[in-house]
């Protein structure tokens, strides 16, 4: 299990060398990616940096058979046109049964931008020459189902569409045109506001009001053209109830004294993990180190929106990463307190920590799942930092500390002194001392 010491010294010192590689990258960056120190390298949220804030309210001129449904579309719908406008960074959220809140951070021109999202959506059909054969208006329901739909035995997801009964005959013509075609040209894109979204190849002419498209997609590809499809024949419309630009609650330098303090922080709990377990602490300390610069790696590549709450996330998963490291390690010194060699108690402490410590994480991301399922805006952002800083404290404080410890007792570094434990137990050990 164990290497041989030159080797175990090799591996640790290139372990050390690609953690301090991936701790500078978070910081500044590399290529084309921004790390946490340069502008714009992590999206803030709009607590942190400010922008517009517009809530949309359903008008009902009577019950929709299914409202909860219909609102999901109109979610999906908005959501398009903010990537089309380029506002990834952008948050829509659900806020009761009819009413949408849309949060821009950070754009330069807000009256313009409410103005594009207010327009309403534009859903078409066309064929390969850009003619369009259906609009939003010509359907009457397209959700989303999981079985077979050529007939042929294989099940998968695809869209059921069902056409208002004045659209069958126009959706036939246009599919017997379409198969009259070119092999290349015999499809009709499903285009919102001029975006391609689905582009599902025509069999032959269509005569029926129930229409599969299918094409391996998979759960959420299915379900996300069928809310779209869904939103271009909403049965209300979405009128603006509220628009305000909004400053940074938490001022200008919030975002830079928070980094400030979190880096405070972790030095002084590693300080504490030095003091307290010596050699295992510094192995902490490392461990930490690659926590903290993958964690901001992530943020920064998956463009997620940094927030006061998602900062409290990041700061709760620190302290289990740690959290986890003192279980490893209050059980390795209790295997030496009882007369185990350094070797045997590394190995009988992980492996004796290890049930619970996964125990404790697995409750954490249920937890953090159940918020981010059912919570939302600043609850969400809490949920997706806190399941990001479990995963990963998961990767760090179990594997990467057991591969450093594991690399300094192959190196003989056995001495109990160095692992929290006094020198003076009789603790057997075939290694030579440090």
């Amino acid at each position: 299990m164990f290497k041989t010491k030159s080797k175990s010294t090799f591996i640790f010192v290139l372990a050390v060398l690609i953690i301090g590689a991936v701790t500078y990258v978070s910081l500044f960056g590399a290529w084309n990616f921004k790390g946490i120190l340069d502008e714009g390298g992590i999206n803030k949220g709009l607590d942190l940096i400010g922008g517009s804030l517009i809530v949309y309210e359903a008008e009902l001129e009577e019950e929709p058979e299914d409202l909860a449904s219909d609102m999901e579309a109109a979610k999906t719908m908005l959501r398009s046109r903010l990537d089309t406008l380029g506002y990834t960074e952008a948050t829509v959220v659900l806020v009761g049964d009819k009413r949408l809140q849309v949060e821009i951070p950070n754009i330069s021109d807000p009256e313009e931008a409410v103005q594009k999202l207010g327009a309403t959506a534009k859903l078409e059909f066309r064929n390969a020459e850009g003619t369009v054969v259906l609009t939003g208006a010509d359907v009457k329901e397209a959700r989303q189902v999981f079985g077979d739909p050529s007939g042929k035995g294989f099940n998968e997801y695809f869209v059921s569409l069902t056409l208002k009964d004045e659209a069958v005959e126009k959706f036939y013509e246009a599919t017997k045109y379409v198969v009259s075609l070119p092999y290349a040209d015999r499809y009709i894109a499903i285009c919102l506001d001029d975006e391609e979204l689905s582009a599902p190849r025509v069999s032959g002419a269509l005569s029926t009001a129930n229409i599969s498209i299918s094409g391996y997609f998979d759960e959420e590809d299915s379900k996300y053209l069928a809310e779209v499809i869904s939103a271009g024949n909403l049965p209300f419309s979405l009128n603006e109830i509220q628009l305000k630009a909004v400053g940074p609650s938490l001022g200008e330098r919030a975002f830079d004294t928070s980094l400030i303090a979190g880096g405070i922080g972790i030095l002084m709990v590693m300080l504490f993990m030095l003091i307290i377990y010596r050699l295992p602490g510094v192995v902490a300390c490392i461990s930490l180190t690659a926590y903290s610069s993958l964690f901001f790696i992530v943020i920064c590549v998956m463009q997620i929106n940094l927030s006061l709450s998602g900062i409290a996330g990041i700061v709760l998963s620190i302290g289990m990463a740690v959290d986890a490291n003192v279980v490893i390690f209050e059980r390795i010194k209790e295997e030496l307190r009882a007369g185990k060699s350094t070797t045997a108690a590394v190995i009988s402490g992980f492996k004796n920590a290890l049930s619970a410590v996964v125990d404790s994480n697995i409750t954490t991301i249920i937890a953090a799942v159940v918020l981010w399922y059912f919570g939302t805006g600043s609850v969400q952002g809490f949920a997706v930092t806190l399941l990001i800083g479990v995963l990963l404290s998961m990767l760090t404080a179990v594997l990467l500390t057991r591969f450093l410890l594991y690399a300094f007792v192959g190196m003989r570094i056995t001495r109990v002194s160095l692992y929290g434990v006094k020198a003076d137990l009789p603790v057997p050990d075939m290694g030579k001392e440090a």
